[in-house]
């Protein structure tokens, strides 16, 4: 599963961070477009036969769900702003994701 990647790396990053002396408080928000991912962090007994392969990454997840570490929240696919960083998409959809990143073109700065 990508959020369990997603989220060692942003574990890792805030270890870092707090090497550093920038400490955060309160939970670390993940964005996500898969209800069913939501629903296995959210509802207690939610592992069937289709997905008990996945019992290690659900089980580390849950465990930082339940104490706070990590909130998993839904966000529609079109407002999913990384998306344009490792796919292609119309003129369209990369300009609107683009102006989400707060990216300015040249014309804008004229």
């Amino acid at each position: 599963m990508v959020v369990t990647l997603y989220t060692c790396q942003m574990i890792w990053s805030k270890k870092m961070l707090e090497e550093l002396n920038f400490k955060r408080q309160g939970s670390m928000i993940i964005f996500c477009d898969n209800n069913s991912t939501i629903k296995l962090f959210k509802i207690k007994f939610y592992i069937h036969g289709r997905n008990k392969h996945i019992n290690v990454k659900f089980h580390f997840l849950r465990d930082l769900t339940k104490n706070g570490t990590i909130e998993i929240i839904y966000c529609k696919r079109e407002y999913q702003v990384s998306d344009i960083f490792i796919k292609s998409f119309k003129l369209e959809s990369f300009v609107k994701l683009r102006r989400l990143l707060g990216v300015c073109t040249q014309e804008d700065l004229v």
